[in-house]
């Protein structure tokens, strides 16, 4: 990993010198993803996160997993025989419950794969598998595709804090558009993840200044 992350920083450094100075001001690349969550599980928490602070998502989390004694979370077969009266107790709304019972029935048809199905996999096949999902879109597969399965070249330009960053890093008057942060980023391919995880800690650092 450490290899391959020297790898992205050099080539960001020498194809956009934007990408040098953040570099040198923010540090070594150190994206960790939490690769022992399975699609199922990811996707499960990724729509309890949808429109929610992280407190009042996490909450609805645990008094749903607390519906499974014994299992660290649910499996999909589970999840579909639970009462939907008992999942909306939980916190859950009417929308995402249906999403929930959507994400469990393809999971069990093979829509979505398993943990090691999805590693065999391309992005834009993850990305066009899973949307299929009720209430999963494609940044949401993006963010699972950087934070839970490590893929490298993933940029996901629709990201309010993505654009943010690189309003800032860029020194540009207004926000880009999503075109245009694609077609910037066509130079930093195929490294494009890390330049993401730049031009967060970039927005992050400005919010911090702010402060």
């Amino acid at each position: 990993m450490g290899d391959r992350h020297s790898e992205a920083t050099g080539h960001l450094s020498k194809v956009d010198p934007v990408m040098r100075r953040l570099i040198g001001e923010i540090g070594p690349f150190s994206l960790k993803p939490k690769g022992h969550r399975s699609p199922f599980e990811s996707l499960v928490r990724a729509i309890a996160y949808q429109q929610l602070h992280d407190k009042a998502a996490e909450s609805i989390l645990k008094r749903f997993i607390a519906r499974f004694p014994g299992r660290r979370f649910p499996r999909p077969d589970e999840l579909l025989a639970m009462n939907v009266r008992s999942i909306r107790k939980t916190g859950f709304s009417r929308a995402k419950v249906l999403a929930l019972r959507d994400l469990a029935s393809k999971t069990l048809g093979g829509m979505v794969p398993t943990s090691r199905m999805i590693k065999r996999l391309d992005d834009e096949t993850i990305v066009e598998r899973l949307s299929e999902v009720r209430g999963v879109g494609r940044w949401t597969v993006e963010m699972l595709l950087i934070f839970q399965l490590g893929r490298p070249d993933v940029l996901p330009v629709d990201d309010f804090g993505l654009r943010n960053g690189f309003r800032i890093a860029y020194l540009r008057p207004t926000m880009p558009l999503p075109k245009e942060l694609f077609q910037h980023g066509e130079r930093w391919r195929p490294y494009r993840t890390a330049a993401a995880w730049y031009l967060w800690r970039a927005a992050d650092r400005e919010k911090l200044g702010r402060k």
